[in-house]
Parts: C-alpha cells; sequence; structure tokens
C-alpha cells in the first residue's frame, strides 16, 4: 500500500478498522466524513456495524447519532441503518435501508439546509460531538490532512469533535493535493467578518485540513473507490428541459439581464443536471464559471472543453467513469476545480453576492409555484433538501426542473397543491419541464397559475388543472391564491389510494 503517513505520532496510531470501532461506544454523537457518495469512510462503519449487530444478539441496545456532509454510501448509511444502529441522522440521505427506516419511523431524521449545519453545529444547537471518523487521501509530515473527494463538513467536524479517527484512503487521488481551499476565517456572531471571495474561483484558505494530533484516537489504512453511480445518458425529456432552459438564457441575453457570460451556475445533481449541462456546451457558451454543490460528469466535460473556466464545489460527484477521465486529466483540472467547506460552497452571502442561477430538481410543483423536493404524498420522504434551498432563497435566478409526469404518466408533476412544501412560491423563478418553461417573475398567484398550466403541465394533466383553477377562481373565499382546499388535497389521497392521479 502506497505511503500515505507521513507524521510519527499519527502514524504510531494506525489500527485495524475493528480496533478503531471498538473506542465508538452507544448513545455518542458521531460525525463522519462524505458528500453525494464520496469521501465518506469506507472501513470503520462496516466494523461498526458489526460491532452493533454483536451487542444486539446479546440484548444490549447500542444507537448513534450520526452526522454528515450529506448522503454517503452503502458502507456507512445502509450498514448502520441495516443493523439499527442509528437512532438520529442529519442531514441529508439516500440510501435506501436508512430511507425505509425513516419512513417506518425508526430513525429520528433532521431535513437541514445543507449550508447551515457548520453554523449551527458551532452554536451548539446539535448538542456535542463525541467522535469524528474522516477520509482524507493522506497526512502531511506536520501532521495536517490532505482532504479526500469531498470536505462537506469536516472542518467543522474536526475542530468540534472531543476525539477524531481518520481513514487514509491510498485509493484517492494523490494529485488531490491542492485542489481545496479551506478557510478558517469564520467567527461566531457578533464577531462574523466578511468572507473575501469575490469570484468562484479565488482561494481564500489554505489547501490543507487541521487537527489537533491530541485528539487523534486511531488511523485507519483503507484503498477503496468512492460509490458512487452512473448516469444515464440524456433522454428525450432531459434534452428538452435542457433545450428550454439555454432558449431562456438565450432570451435573457437579449434582454440584457445576463451576459454571455451568464452568471455563476449551481446544479444539482442527476440525469437532467447533466443534460442542462451538455445543453450549454453544445449551444455555443464559453467562459463560464459555476459555484455550486458537487463537480458531476457533465461539469467536468465542459471545464475540459473550455465552455467552464473554473468551478468551486465542496465534491467530486463522479460516475465510474467520470473517476477515470478526472484521473487522466487531473492536472486541468487541479487548475480549474476549487472544493471548499460546504458552509462556504453553499454560503448565503456568497451565493446572493455572487448571483447564482441555481437549476435543482423537484418532485413536483402547484399552480401557485410551491415546490416540493423532498416528499411523496407528503409523508415519506425520497432524500432531503440539501443544498437546493440555500441556492434557491438566495440566488439570482432559482429553477426547478422536472417531467411533467411521473410512473409512466399514472402522476402529475403539476398539482393544484404540493403536499409538502420545501421551497415556497416567494423563492421559484423558474419552472420547466419538458413541455415548456414557466417564467413567474413578477407576477401575481393567479398569472403564475395560468402560466404554469399552460407551458408546464401535460396535455394529459392540463384539462384537469384548468377546471379546477377555474372553479377555483369562483368558488374560493379568497380571491388571490384561489384554491378548494379538499380537493386539492385529493389528488394527492387518489394517489395514495390508486397509484394514480387521474379521477
Amino acid at each position: 500500500m502506497e505511503k500515505r503517513i507521513h507524521h510519527p505520532y499519527l502514524a504510531s496510531k494506525v489500527m485495524p478498522a475493528e480496533q478503531a470501532a471498538t473506542l465508538i461506544r452507544p448513545g455518542m454523537t458521531v460525525a463522519m466524513s462524505g458528500f453525494t457518495g464520496a469521501g465518506y469512510p469506507k472501513a470503520v462503519p462496516l466494523a461498526l456495524a458489526g460491532q452493533i449487530e454483536a451487542a444486539h444478539a446479546l440484548g444490549e441496545k447500542f444507537a448513534l447519532r450520526i452526522l454528515t456532509g450529506a448522503s454517503t454510501a452503502p458502507e456507512l448509511d445502509g450498514a448502520l441503518a441495516k443493523v439499527g444502529g442509528i437512532e438520529f441522522r442529519l442531514p441529508y440521505q439516500s440510501d435506501p435501508e436508512l430511507r425505509a427506516r425513516i419512513n417506518r419511523g425508526e430513525i429520528e431524521y433532521m431535513d437541514i439546509h445543507l449550508g447551515q449545519v457548520a453554523q449551527y453545529t458551532w452554536f451548539g444547537f446539535l448538542g456535542k460531538l463525541d467522535v469524528a471518523i474522516i477520509e482524507v487521501a493522506g497526512i502531511l509530515p506536520d501532521g495536517r490532512l490532505i482532504p479526500s473527494t469531498s470536505i462537506g463538513n469536516n472542518k467543522t467536524w474536526l475542530d468540534l469533535a472531543d476525539k477524531v479517527i481518520i481513514e487514509v484512503n491510498s485509493a484517492q487521488p494523490a494529485g488531490l493535493d491542492g485542489m481545496h481551499d479551506v478557510y478558517y476565517g469564520t467567527a461566531l456572531p457578533p464577531d462574523r467578518k466578511p468572507i473575501p471571495l469575490v469570484r468562484p474561483g479565488d482561494r481564500i484558505g489554505e489547501p490543507y485540513l487541521r487537527v489537533d494530533p491530541a485528539k487523534v484516537i486511531a488511523v485507519v489504512e483503507t484503498h477503496g473507490p468512492d460509490r458512487l453511480s452512473r448516469f444515464s445518458p440524456p433522454d428525450e425529456t432531459s434534452i428538452r428541459i435542457a433545450n428550454h432552459l439555454v432558449e431562456f438564457f438565450r432570451r435573457e441575453i437579449a434582454m440584457g439581464r445576463l451576459t454571455q457570460q451568464l452568471l455563476p451556475l449551481q446544479s444539482g445533481v442527476g440525469n437532467i443536471a447533466n443534460a442542462v449541462l451538455r445543453g450549454l456546451r453544445d449551444g455555443g457558451f464559453e467562459g463560464l464559471t459555476a459555484f455550486t454543490e458537487v463537480i458531476q460528469d457533465g461539469m467536468l466535460d465542459l471545464i475540459r472543453t473550455g465552455t467552464i473556466l473554473t468551478a468551486s464545489a465542496t465534491a467530486l460527484s463522479l460516475s465510474p467513469e467520470g473517476v477515470e477521465e478526472f484521473g487522466r486529466n487531473i492536472e486541468l483540472y487541479r487548475s480549474r476545480i476549487v472544493l471548499r467547506p460546504q458552509e462556504i460552497s453553499n454560503h448565503a452571502e456568497l451565493v446572493r453576492r455572487l448571483g447564482c442561477i441555481a437549476i435543482n430538481g423537484m418532485v413536483e410543483a402547484d399552480i401557485y409555484g410551491n415546490v416540493n423536493s423532498t416528499h411523496v404524498a407528503g409523508t415519506s420522504i425520497i432524500n432531503g433538501i440539501g443544498g437546493s434551498g440555500d441556492f434557491a432563497r438566495n440566488g439570482f435566478l432559482s429553477c426547478f426542473v422536472t417531467p411533467s409526469t411521473a410512473k409512466n404518466g399514472a402522476i402529475s408533476c403539476l398539482v393544484p397543491m404540493v403536499s409538502h412544501v420545501d421551497h415556497t412560491e416567494h423563492d421559484v423563478a423558474v419552472v420547466v419541464t419538458e413541455q415548456g418553461l414557466a417564467d413567474l417573475r413578477g407576477l401575481s398567484p393567479k398569472q403564475r397559475a395560468r402560466v404554469v398550466i399552460d407551458n408546464c403541465a401535460h396535455p394529459d394533466y392540463r384539462p384537469l388543472l384548468d377546471d379546477y383553477f377555474e372553479r377555483a377562481l369562483r368558488d374560493s373565499p379568497g380571491k388571490h391564491t384561489p384554491h378548494l382546499l379538499g380537493e386539492a388535497l385529493s389528488w394527492h389521497e387518489r394517489f395514495i389510494e390508486t397509484g394514480r392521479m387521474k379521477p
């Protein structure tokens, strides 16, 4: 195994994952690295799951409060959830086993804006951190840590945890050294000062994470890849959504509200986001920048071709093919990508000052522009709000994208009233489906409803939405945001009862 540990004292702390796991006790709050399947600890959580399973077999209670940067992988969230080892989890998750247990009420889950997690921890709102388990790419002779493929909340975890376990993953590219920018200038109110970042590519900190060696109770050597999914090629629906957005940007340029370089892009995770990025490349855009959470395959493509000159994020969320491409051209990417703590990548003031264009997915939107991005039928959570709210509430433009229907047309993604609100109508500027684009800026609720129905609804559902809206205009007690409340909610009740929204 390649030598990655160059600090003598920390090298003396090397031990097997199974031994390190015994240092974690029931009821502890454990903060772990990881952001969208990148940079999470690979060995200690699995060993910990085995320890918890053995304890349960003896009739002993053993569960933990788990905090991360965002979603992780089956070796962490899935393994611990499966053995009943998680009593509380935040801030974002995507593992099927974890999700099922949350929705069965077996695990308490706090869905929170990603940009708020670090400051909530510093404020003491989330209690004391007992142990941090952090993956890094290496340890320098002076004890500083080379961050891995994500930073997430690692700076905060290392600063505030009573004890630290470090996983040093030699499978992570050595070329990551120098790609990160860790800012240590934050402070608590009332002593906060402006963050000196004025362009997405500015470096305002240092390339490494700091840790007090005295807090490190174990170092574990690993050699394993991140667990990241392949992205499907853009389908017709995704391409149509992308085309609508690209044409919208062209109109904004013609109106003088944007320049040819647009503004810093923020793009959520998924196939539609990748299709939008490809649409920008194919549309001839050049000299763009990104200030976002994750670098996906589509963004690598734009960086390699010169469409994007600089990209700032907190994680590399790449498919296996994307990982190979990143390794082949790592010198290029290190010169154009900056990875930051998520308290900076998702910082509300920076998002507003830079003027980000936010492009995020959703589950559904209602005719007035309220967006549900987390729940099915109002009660079952899917993943979480993630960082979409950090950008939607503060960006220059907040765009939400979705196919107009789901479940092979059985469900309309445009409804009279969303079953759960993550982004209110006040934070939503643009709604896009493959049917078209609704520009909601400067419109009253009734005007928004007409634009959403006419431009975004699927033809199979448009007459139903038209009928609902016309009757709401006539019969609603209030005429500012006309609703027939019982009927609006019955759309979701019909889905629960029949699996379809059509009457």
